[in-house]
């Protein structure tokens, strides 16, 4: 992700002029639950409403999820990502961090009620297949794809339809998992990359996977 993050006092500054254009607006609800799933985010949820989900599921993988996420989503990052966020909210009530019912792990960086400036990262199983059509799909659509630190990714920014932001998405599937980035204003240098580093250590290689599915 190329574009490092901004201060937090320009990010509300600008949060907070932009929040007048939508004044009156109201979130869409949906579903969540108080034991820890995911739960709907405040105004636009994601940094357009149009992308489609990218495919979860049942996967074939010897990659491990996070055991420790949402809470530990500042473990998958290294310091110099994480000074770029510094005193920007992480998970906060009601803008949708959690786990899913499909084991995948949500983390959401964000000021709640902004008109923009967040980043939702989405990690989770994805069968192997599936991936490889729905990252070949974005490749079509003017994503850039290629294959590194041993697995896929594509990505692509784009001027926000409503507000004059960047937006985009970051993809990287590897060994059955999917790390889903989607942000709108706030895009850290090099958060992508800590967290393959954190799923994949440096110098680790992904044993052959065993024919047992993990979901």
């Amino acid at each position: 992700m190329p574009r490092p993050a901004r201060t937090r006092s320009a990010l509300v500054a600008a949060s907070a002029a932009l929040a007048i254009l939508l004044a009156g607006c109201v979130a869409e609800p949906g579903p969540g639950s108080p034991s820890g799933t995911a739960t709907a985010i405040a105004p636009r949820p994601t940094p357009s409403g149009s992308i489609t989900p990218f495919p979860l599921g049942a996967s074939v993988s010897t990659t491990p999820l996070p055991a420790d996420l949402p809470q530990g989503c500042r473990d998958l990052l290294d310091a110099d990502v994480l000074a770029q966020l510094d005193g920007i909210p992480l998970n906060a009530e009601g803008m949708g961090g959690g786990i899913r019912e499909d084991s995948s792990r949500i983390c959401v960086w964000g000021e709640p009620g902004a008109a923009t400036t967040r980043l939702v990262t989405v990690i989770g199983y994805s069968p192997e297949r599936e991936a490889r059509d729905a990252l070949f799909a974005l490749g079509q659509d003017g994503f850039t794809c290629y294959e590194p630190q041993g697995g896929l990714r594509c990505e692509k920014t784009w001027t926000d339809p409503i507000l004059p932001v960047e937006d985009g998405r970051t993809l990287f599937w590897r060994d059955g998992v999917i790390v889903d980035t989607q942000y709108s204003n706030l895009s850290p240098d090099g958060y992508t990359d800590a967290v393959i580093a954190a799923l994949w250590p440096a110098g680790g290689r992904t044993p052959k996977p065993s024919p047992t599915p993990s979901g």
